[in-house]
């Protein structure tokens, strides 16, 4: 299906939805809130039906733009069909984002017992805090991490999972503004432990080649669509600073001692100046084993940055029902490789 973009003569924000709801849980109420239908902003602007703030419609006005709504979204529906590229259900609404309601209200934030460190799921023998107030998971109880504290927005499976491959591997850019807003509440995670009033964002690089490839770095798109939400006076988008200097091979298939020989050595700061005695918070689309936003946090950290923190839209986690045997003897295998 293609995508299509419908512009009007005036100018308004762009709306990710029409008339079906974004159904993100938003922090404060500001990162994810319920727009309006994209035809019903144009009818308004067009038929100069556009309101102030203390104006209100008469009721006749207001059911007869409804009506357009309702017959122009039926039309494009008639026009131009297509269907949800998750769950394969028709779309019934003019939308920028293939994606059906149903599908994005499957998408919840983690909940439940998480490493304050990693983010890591903790099972109920190490849930309680230590003694600074923190819950560490079994690996951060034994290895100290190139990082403060690593935060994201959801797990890495089911929608959340197909939505970040629509835009990554799809090239569907629209995906970017609604995973921005999760990464946003994400963010938000981090904000009372940041200790300087302005914060360098550094969105994890790709090799120029792959760029080249894709066309772009997801990873760029969706810290630029999470910080159209939050201070812009407290984060400094940095996306020149961190570069790949070459190409890695896909992480899938390789062991812990393998992940960290692929990426060893392969990120450089550009300017060190620019991050000396600030704190940095890394952003990535997805924390897996985490060796990728390590090793960047590393290269920042002898970059001369006080502090690193990283925050991403999806995290891989345990299953809850894993042999917490055969989970131990696997992060003390990667703890001492």
């Amino acid at each position: 299906m293609s995508v299509f973009l419908l512009r009007w003569p005036h100018q308004h924000e762009e709306a990710v939805f029409s008339s079906s709801e974004d159904r993100i849980r938003a922090r404060d109420g500001s990162i994810a809130v319920e727009g309006p239908s994209i035809v019903l902003q144009g009818l308004q602007a067009r038929s100069g039906f556009a309101k102030p703030a203390a104006f209100k419609l008469p009721s006749d006005r207001v059911s007869t733009l409804n009506w357009f709504s309702r017959a122009a979204e039926g039309l494009f529906t008639v026009l131009f069909p297509g269907d949800c590229r998750i769950c394969g259900v028709p779309l019934l609404s003019i939308s920028r984002l293939p994606v059906c309601p149903e599908c994005l209200a499957t998408i919840h934030p983690i909940e439940g017992n998480v490493c304050s460190i990693c983010g890591e799921r903790v099972l109920s023998a190490y849930a309680e805090n230590d003694a600074d107030g923190l819950r560490r998971c079994p690996l951060c109880r034994r290895i100290e991490r190139p990082f403060n504290r690593a935060v994201a927005y959801g797990s890495y499976d089911g929608g959340l999972r197909e939505l970040i491959h629509l835009l990554k591997y799809n090239g569907v850019r629209p995906a970017a503004n609604v995973l921005g807003r999760m990464l946003a509440e994400a963010i938000g995670a981090l904000e009372p432990a940041f200790g300087q009033p302005n914060i360098a964002v550094i969105p994890v690089p790709l090799y120029k080649a792959r760029r080249r490839q894709r066309g772009f770095n997801q990873a760029e798109l969706i810290t630029r669509a999470a910080l159209k939400l939050l201070p812009p006076e407290r984060f400094h988008l940095m996306c020149d600073l961190l570069l790949r200097t070459r190409d890695t091979q896909s992480q899938i298939g390789l062991t812990s001692h393998q992940r960290r020989e692929n990426m060893r050595g392969a990120f450089a700061m550009a300017r060190a100046e620019d991050v000396i005695g600030r704190e940095v918070l890394l952003v990535d689309d997805v924390y897996t084993t985490g060796t990728t936003l390590s090793e960047c946090s590393r290269v920042v950290r002898r970059a001369g940055a006080s502090q690193v923190w990283v925050a991403t839209v999806a995290r891989t986690l345990k299953n809850p029902s894993f042999n917490v045997a055969r989970m131990e003897g696997f992060e003390q295998d990667l703890a001492s490789a």
